[in-house]
């Protein structure tokens, strides 16, 4: 059979698996929003090449030097801000639509599965385009006046708390702890799914990176889509090695069809 068969067959195996599932959920990294154009966390250019993301993104150099801080993420917030949902994060919120229970658990942080109509994100990293105090703790939601509150060289944007805290992205910075609700949904979701999608992640950052093997431990069908091999291709059930973007749609279009027949 030629790798193509074998891949159309891996496609309707997953779509099956998806028809007859009442639980699913799926997990997502890096290589999803790379096919939008959005750079990974180490990529950078020009001035950015100077500093490891280490010395950025941790609690100690925005206490340092915030408005560096500040810089790198407004350099990154643009760069999302020019980039649009791919076809894999539309197939992901139709899926959301289309199954009786759909959980999306991400480690990006670039607010794209929102902006493709998916209404239940699990964040586990958080939201480069939400700010929250360093002070308080208090959140603002995309489309707020306070995270809108950007850099501007010589000023730095406050919190309304009026305990002069300064505001800061809201995404976890080394060191930190994963936002414990966050995980506790994501290893709840995972415990409980028929069927475990893991997309465009290199499944070696932990805790996410246990999440694929937990659900299979509990009796998931496992389903890897990733071009490149991963620690996690050996032990999945059913691989596709292509791109998110064309291996989603193909899935959902092999659902859909399954359901219409039923």
């Amino acid at each position: 059979m030629t790798k193509t068969g074998q891949t159309r067959d891996v496609y309707q195996q997953v779509a099956e698996r998806l028809a007859g599932a009442e639980r699913v959920c799926a997990l997502t990294g890096a290589g999803i929003s790379r096919e939008s154009g959005v750079p990974t966390f180490r990529e950078a250019d020009g001035l950015w090449n100077r500093f490891r993301p280490e010395e950025l993104a941790n609690v100690d150099a925005f206490l340092s030097n915030p408005d560096r801080v500040w810089e790198w993420y407004s350099w990154r917030r643009k760069l999302i801000g020019n980039v649009r949902p791919n076809p894999g994060h539309s197939a992901l919120a139709e899926l959301e639509r289309l199954l009786p229970h759909f959980a999306l658990v991400t480690q990006n942080v670039d607010n794209l599965h929102r902006q493709a109509g998916t209404r239940d994100v699990i964040e586990l990293h958080g939201n480069i385009l939400r700010n929250k105090c360093q002070k308080c703790g208090i959140v603002f939601e995309p489309g707020t006046p306070e995270a809108e509150m950007d850099f501007e060289p010589g000023t730095l944007p406050v919190c309304t708390c009026g305990k002069e805290g300064l505001l800061r992205p809201d995404v976890v910075w080394f060191g930190e702890m994963l936002p414990e609700r966050a995980l506790a949904r994501a290893w709840d979701e995972a415990q409980s799914c028929d069927v475990f999608l893991s997309v465009g992640t290199s499944a070696v950052v932990f805790p996410a990176a246990g999440l694929p093997y937990q659900a299979k431990s509990a009796g998931a069908v496992l389903v890897e889509i990733n071009p490149n091999r991963t620690e996690l291709t050996p032990v999945a059930d059913h691989v596709i090695s292509e791109p998110s973007g064309e291996a989603l749609p193909e899935v959902i279009d092999r659902l859909r069809a399954l359901k219409t027949t039923t």
